[in-house]
């Protein structure tokens, strides 16, 4: 049951210097003879990367995308001059329209491309609904997290747009990808808008197995010291081995995970994790 994950984009310039780096996420899964995507990045850096590091972007069989922003959804139209024989998985909200709000002002945060475009490209796509879905023997996308604490409430700043009415985003549309191992679930992270405590308690109801590995996102980077901490001891109690968050994970619970356990690393462009 072998497994490799390489993190072909990320924030942080890994040892290579030749590998290209941008404010995203994208993460490349050999699992058991299958290759699977999660995520694609802001751009198509994440493919060139993939060349570099002789990562065969055209044996794609499964991209799953986290959510509808821009830093982990922008390579995909650049993936679809490489190879279109994949299918795709996206939450059935992901096509809602994303915005950044900050004193009256709005940015657009959102993916660049909706179910016209791809009907076009002739690319087969699922639209997910259920908690639980498996992609691939020992592969599952989990979505519908419980908000069940109360710290990790949705970010004000983040909003929806529909016929020019703003309201708030709670992120409905975010996935995680789940990988089973002997060791346990290795999971992976989008962004953890929903709350990465939310979301790794349902991970573990829905699979009823223990988590070995997390990396990806976990969004910390405007929580307060207190959430930080809490998370910080979260994951320390929960994850029995590598915990690679970085992203949006923010400097205070990295340096704060960095202090407290060999086992966090930095996951950067270029990391490579096998179980």
């Amino acid at each position: 049951m072998a497994l490799r994950i390489t993190t072909l984009i990320e924030d942080s310039p890994g040892e290579d210097t030749s590998l290209e780096y941008e404010h995203g996420l994208s993460f490349f899964i050999e699992k058991d003879g299958h290759s699977i995507l999660f995520d694609t990045g802001q751009s198509g850096a994440f493919a060139r990367n993939a060349e570099v590091l002789g990562v065969d972007l055209g044996a794609l069989e499964k991209v799953a995308l986290s959510h509808g922003h821009y830093d982990h959804t922008g390579g995909l139209l650049p993936l679809t001059g490489i190879t279109r024989s994949f299918e795709l998985y996206l939450k059935e909200c992901f096509f809602q329209k994303k915005y950044a709000s900050k004193e009256g002002r709005y940015e657009f945060k959102g993916n660049a491309f909706n179910e016209e475009e791809l009907e076009r490209l002739g690319i087969p796509y699922r639209l997910v609904e259920e908690d639980c879905t498996e992609l691939l023997p020992g592969v599952w996308l989990i979505t519908n997290f419980p908000r069940v604490y109360a710290d990790e409430a949705a970010n004000p700043r983040f909003v929806l747009e529909e016929a020019g009415v703003y309201r708030l985003d709670r992120f409905d549309d975010e996935v995680v990808l789940a990988l089973e191992t002997p060791r346990g679930l290795v999971v992976l992270l989008g962004c953890s808008h929903p709350g990465v405590r939310n979301m790794l308690d349902h991970v573990k109801a829905q699979l009823k197995r223990a988590i070995f590995a997390v990396l990806g996102g976990t969004h910390l980077v405007e929580a307060d010291e207190k959430r930080t901490a809490d998370t910080v001891e979260y994951l320390l109690g929960e994850v029995s081995g590598p915990i690679g968050v970085s992203h949006c994970s923010g400097k205070a619970a990295m340096e704060q995970l960095k202090a407290a356990t060999p086992r966090y690393f930095h996951n950067k462009t270029g990391s490579v994790l096998e179980v």
